[in-house]
């Protein structure tokens, strides 16, 4: 080993090798989902065998031009994109995951103690076989990098090939235009480089000014408050008020709660929570719920256990670690954390209007059973492994039921809050961010793309309580996050020219 490291290569041979480690090491992913999207025919075969020499070509290309316009500084890139391919690969592996700007839009709106509940020693091991000991290869490795006309000749012979095999395979172009975002998503390094950017373009234009919504008036009286809850990656099949055979909802169940079926915008946190608060669906950065209602004379309150919103823009927003100084003695590793003082809160609000906001994470995985207090392991034995593909699959629904537990005990504590200030007239909305998958299909958590995404990620509870008798909802109504805004405006008396009627969820006023 130590006299093939000191052995001087030229620059071909060096980049030709990359490039086959390259397919080799980080592209099973890639190939196992061309194989079984491919007919076992001649046509088939050509697809395949295409793609192979594609991948070797740009690769060539790729490894060559940077190697010999950058020398050091571009082994420096290729190393940390080797460390960026083998942990990427630990994700796809281990969680099924298809790398996409909004799994990468996932990825920088994660914060460490979310994040830290993804490793394992696995993923250690990924890192220092694949990540590592190529970085060693490409620092050690003598070469000899030629000169101009040698660099040209190269670079134009890879791309003519990768031209000429693209034109051979011309007529299965429209085969790759059909699985673009999934091989784009399982290509290293392209998959997480090329959708970062893509993912910061549009955080840049999504978070320009938003666009304000045309003014609102406070028409009625009333003493109101409206307690909107944010739930993450709860799906809506694991909520026996929705006829689950497990009693996940053993509290809800006798809280005389509305559960209606809905459907999430997106299967993932920062789309999904931004359709709870639009007023329709549009990919502009229109003025979101909170903030209306602010600017309308509304007390509103944000209290978050998560991340991932637009931005907010009120003088009452609470952090965890807030809500930790203003009540130390409430456990901050729980979201029980977002109910603590919030009665008092309530009754200290002066203004006959009040929206509360609470932003949990309970459902978020792969550490289901650390999102709960120890009371809540109604279901056991539960999965303790953040590798979810590896886990018992019983025991990873009971940790995931056990959190679910323990969203029926936050909202009934809510609900509890409110009948306790009767003199204000409650009202109390949970809505998942979106749904969770745990192993159909080979599938865990969440963010694959709406196109291809099953129904554990899409299908999502919809559970409203409100102590004012006179409100009708219609069971079984099939709604959408967007039914939020016009119902929360609709409880607390606002009228407004963008409010619609046939998205409020109550009738009968």
């Amino acid at each position: 080993m130590r006299n093939f490291l000191k052995e001087r290569v030229s620059l071909a041979r060096a980049a030709g090798e990359l490039s086959v480690f390259t397919l080799i090491a980080y592209h099973w992913p890639f190939f196992s989902h061309v194989v079984e999207n491919i007919k076992a025919d001649f046509n088939g075969v050509l697809i395949t065998v295409g793609l192979v020499f594609i991948m070797l070509g740009l690769n060539y290309f790729f490894y060559y031009l940077v190697l010999f316009l950058g020398r050091v500084v571009g082994k420096g890139i290729l190393g940390f994109l080797f460390l960026g391919n083998a942990l990427c690969l630990y994700f796809i592996n281990t969680y099924q995951v298809l790398v996409t700007d909004k799994m990468m839009g996932n990825v920088f709106n994660t914060q460490y103690s979310e994040a830290s509940g993804f490793f394992s020693w696995l993923s250690i091991l990924y890192i220092l076989l694949l990540g590592v000991l190529p970085c060693i290869y490409l620092f050690k490795r003598k070469i000899d990098y030629g000169k101009p006309k040698r660099f040209f000749a190269h670079i134009g012979s890879s791309l003519g090939i990768v031209l000429v095999i693209a034109l051979v395979n011309i007529q299965n172009w429209p085969w790759i235009d059909r699985h673009a975002t999934q091989l784009g998503s399982l290509l290293m390094p392209w998959s997480y480089t090329v959708n970062s950017i893509r993912f910061y373009n549009a955080e840049k234009k999504r978070n320009r000014k938003a666009i304000p919504l045309p003014d609102a008036k406070i028409v009625t009286d009333s003493k109101d408050v409206c307690v909107l809850i944010i739930g993450e990656s709860a799906r809506r099949e694991n909520f026996s008020l929705y006829g689950y055979d497990r009693p996940t909802n053993p509290l809800l169940e006798k809280d005389s709660v509305t559960a209606l079926p809905a459907d999430a915008a997106a299967t993932y946190t920062t789309a999904g929570v931004k359709a709870i608060l639009d007023y329709k669906k549009t990919n502009k950065l229109y003025e979101i719920l909170p903030n209306y209602m602010f600017r309308t004379g509304v007390d509103v309150v944000w209290r978050t256990a998560n991340w991932g919103q637009p931005p907010v823009h009120i003088d009452k927003y609470y952090k965890v670690k807030d809500l930790k100084k203003m009540y130390p003695d409430a456990d901050e590793r729980y979201d029980g954390i977002l109910l603590a003082g919030l009665k008092d809160e309530i009754m200290a609000c002066e203004k006959n209007k009040m929206l509360v906001v609470l932003h949990t994470s309970t459902s978020h995985g792969p550490t289901y059973n650390k999102k709960y207090p120890a009371e809540f392991e109604v279901f056991s034995p539960v999965c303790n492994t953040v590798e979810m593909s590896k886990a018992d699959p019983q025991e990873l629904m009971n940790a995931y039921d056990n959190t679910i537990v323990y969203t029926d005990y936050l909202v009934h504590s809510v609900i509890g809050i409110l009948r306790e200030i009767p003199q204000r007239r409650g009202c109390v909305i949970f809505v998942s961010d979106h749904g969770e998958s745990l192993g159909e299909g080979n599938l865990y958590m969440h963010g694959v793309p709406m196109a291809v995404a099953p129904k554990e990620q899409i299908e999502i509870p919809f559970i409203v309580w409100t102590s004012d008798k006179n409100l009708k909802i219609e069971a079984g109504r099939k709604v959408e996050q967007y039914n939020v805004f016009h119902s929360v405006m609709s409880f607390l008396g606002i009228e407004s020219p963008i409010y619609d009627k046939k998205m409020d969820i109550f009738a009968g006023k």
